[in-house]
């Protein structure tokens, strides 16, 4: 396959996905009037997913650095896998659940009321300052991860030692954050 082929293919990759994930947080994808029993179970399944990911993530850099690469390339073929299914998990549940989920929204009305968000106070800007670049850095990763792996399998050490200098700490920032994220909109979850 071509270089030019494999760049089309993670650009439309990427677009479709991140196309796909506003449209569901935006509600313009009509999902079931009523969700799944097993619904409410996803984001906790989304935060496990991402903690493996942290740690496989870690574990597989210390490989690399033993000079062990069939070690670190079975546990990013596993990552990887972990990672896609969290993004099927995460799509199916934003298409599921049709309720805002607010940070110190008590009430669960999705609207916070001014005593809400007094309550909440500086946990809810801490709470938005990880938020915010998470969600644009995994918006930003998922063409580097699909590059890195790419060259990853290709052998191509060289081209995948330059993308993974940023995918690396970028794909890490993005899985711990996740459950950092998740630890503290749990609360406010109301289903």
């Amino acid at each position: 396959m071509s270089d030019k082929f494999i760049f089309r293919f993670v650009a439309v990759i990427t677009i479709v996905v991140i196309a796909l994930v506003v449209l569901l947080n935006r509600h313009l994808i009509p999902g079931p009037a009523v969700a799944p029993s097993f619904t409410p179970y996803l984001p906790m399944l989304n935060a496990i997913l991402n903690g493996t990911c942290t740690i496989l993530l870690l574990v597989s850099l210390y490989f690399i650095r033993q000079g062990n690469i069939k070690v670190h390339k079975n546990l990013n073929i596993l990552t990887f896998s972990l990672s896609a299914l969290f993004l099927i998990s995460y799509v199916l549940f934003h298409y599921l659940m049709r309720n805002e989920i607010i940070y110190g929204d008590i009430n669960g009305d999705g609207v916070l009321s001014d005593a809400e968000r007094a309550s909440a106070g500086g946990m809810r800007t801490l709470y938005l300052c990880i938020l915010t670049p998470h969600i644009i850095l995994a918006a930003g990763v998922l063409p580097l991860i699909l590059l890195s792996f790419h060259r990853g399998l290709q052998m191509q050490i060289a081209k995948h030692k330059k993308l993974v200098r940023w995918t690396f700490p970028i794909w890490l920032y993005v899985t711990a954050s996740g459950v950092i994220v998740y630890l503290m909109i749990k609360p406010y979850y109301h289903f």
